[in-house]
């Protein structure tokens, strides 16, 4: 008979779910390198509809997402904003915290992401130390 790993008294509760939304192949390995590393599960989309069948599907406990994608990806103009809005009809993605990464400068970019109720706002290049800070933060986990 096998021992149920599972049952470990010492097991901690699950890991936090966190879904990547990204354009960017390699920012995606990254941060979920990077979180994975931290304990948590992630999923990652490339795309909005992607994004939002999995914000369905997964009901992750917080959302990276960028802003910028290719225009016309799966033929819809999705961006950040769009996503968002997307995520604010579904009864099981509405209150899911969403972190904004994105490369865009612009001072209006951010000021826009908070008014459609992102939480953060990180610029790329990210710095992930303090990304994960905000993250646990945001999870109501103990920051160190």
């Amino acid at each position: 008979m096998q021992p149920n790993m599972n049952a470990s008294p010492a097991a901690g509760p699950p890991a936090k779910k966190i879904l990547v939304v990204d354009d960017n192949e390699i920012v995606i390995k990254t941060i979920t390198l990077k979180l994975q590393g931290a304990g948590y599960q992630v999923i990652a989309a490339m795309d909005g509809s992607e994004a939002v069948a999995l914000a369905r599907k997964e009901s992750p406990d917080l959302i990276l997402l960028d802003i910028s994608f290719p225009t016309d990806v799966g033929g819809v103009p999705w961006d950040g904003f769009r996503i968002m809005e997307w995520f604010h009809r579904l009864n099981t993605a509405r209150k899911i915290p969403v972190i904004v990464i994105t490369g865009s400068e612009e001072a209006k970019t951010k000021e826009r992401a908070t008014a459609a109720g992102a939480v953060a706002y990180f610029q790329k290049p990210i710095e992930h130390d303090y990304l994960l800070k905000v993250i646990r933060a945001t999870l109501g986990e103990a920051t160190n």
